[in-house]
This record gives structure tokens, C-alpha cells and sequence, in this order.
């Protein structure tokens, strides 16, 4: 059954409903996480992609870029030795968005959720901003506002990137075991274990 897309929906649903999205921003910077990123692929001023997640996370960036005038800080750095650096690239498609140059700060070196806290809230101290918006997707959430609470940060939870629908329909489809369910259920167990990891 955790092959299946019911399954794995229940899985990630139950972390996407744990912070709703706020109807109002109350902070002073859009924090941004990466979520991966390929290097050397055409884009339309260059080289280098963000993946679907992180590319959502950055759309809904530039969205409250447009409503608030909150500068945005976009963390992630280059994983793996085939993929892009995320906040570079970032960079290079929020200018080409129209995103002012004064109203981007990267950090481009972080590996993964912990260390975009910690190296976002250096940035932040040493900029005098305290109050971030803190965008990823809804059920990488969760595990973020440990990370960055950890890291001294109380942020504003800003969820994008939903994987599932509300409401959830069961339906015979959802009940065949499929690549798709697996990888849902797998993203899911990979989180709520970093919810785990991080608090002890």
C-alpha cells in the first residue's frame, strides 16, 4: 500500500495542512529555499534550471515581490557535482523577472535545510533584517521551521508547491501501486524523519 498515490497523498497531505497560508505578511524579507536545480540546460538568458519545487518556490516569491516590495534572499547552493547552484541561478532568473539587483541577496553555499539556516541567518543578522517570510513547499514546511527556529530565527510560514488536492478523493486509480505513490510516500517518510533528526 505505500506504493500507492493514496498512501503516499495521506503522507505528504498531513504535512502540507500543518501551516495554512497566511492572508497577510508580516515580516521584513522573503526567504526563499532551494529544491533543486540542473546545470548546463538551456534557459532563455543562459544555462542552468531550477527544478519544478524550487521553480514554484521562486514564482511565489516574485508574486509577493510584486504585493509587498520585500526584497528576496534565496538560499541553496550546488548539491551534487551535476547540478546547478541554485541561488545563481536564481539570481540570474529574478533579474530577467524583473526583480530589482538591489532587491536580491543570495546564499549560494548551503547543502541542504539545515545549513540554509544557518548560513540565511547570518546573512540576515549581518543585513539587520529579524522578521522572514520563510517560502518552500507546503510539506518541506515543517521540517524549515525547525531548521530555522534552531538556527534563532522565528519566521513567517509561507507554504507553496502543493503536492495534493483539497479535498482528497479516493478513487480506484489512487489504490494502484505506482513509481508516482512511491515517490510521494518516500518524499513524505524522508521528512517527517528530518522532523525527527532535527528535534533530537
Amino acid at each position: 500500500m505505500s506504493t500507492t498515490s493514496w498512501v503516499g497523498g495521506m503522507l505528504i497531505g498531513s504535512l502540507e495542512r500543518q501551516y495554512p497560508q497566511p492572508k497577510a505578511l508580516k515580516g521584513d524579507v522573503i526567504v526563499v529555499l532551494g529544491g533543486g536545480a540542473t546545470s548546463g540546460t538551456p534557459d532563455l538568458n543562459g544555462e542552468g534550471n531550477l527544478s519544478g519545487s524550487a521553480a514554484n518556490r521562486l514564482l511565489t516569491a516574485v508574486r509577493l515581490y510584486r504585493s509587498t516590495g520585500l526584497p528576496i534572499l534565496f538560499s541553496g547552493g550546488k548539491v551534487f557535482s551535476d547540478t546547478g547552484n541554485e541561488a545563481d541561478i536564481s539570481q540570474r532568473q529574478l533579474r530577467a523577472l524583473g526583480i530589482p539587483e538591489q532587491d536580491i541577496i543570495i546564499e549560494n553555499k548551503s547543502l541542504n535545510t539545515e545549513q540554509n539556516a544557518s548560513f540565511t541567518a547570518e546573512i540576515l543578522q549581518a543585513r539587520g533584517f529579524s522578521n522572514p517570510v520563510l517560502v518552500t513547499s507546503a510539506f518541506h514546511l515543517p521540517r524549515a521551521v525547525i531548521d530555522f527556529q534552531q538556527a534563532g530565527l522565528t519566521v513567517q510560514p509561507y507554504p507553496t508547491d502543493y503536492w495534493t488536492s483539497r479535498p482528497e478523493k479516493l478513487y480506484v486509480a489512487k489504490l494502484t501501486p505506482t513509481s508516482a505513490g512511491l515517490s510521494l510516500t518516500g518524499t513524505a517518510l524522508k521528512e517527517y524523519l528530518g522532523i525527527l533528526a532535527s528535534k533530537f
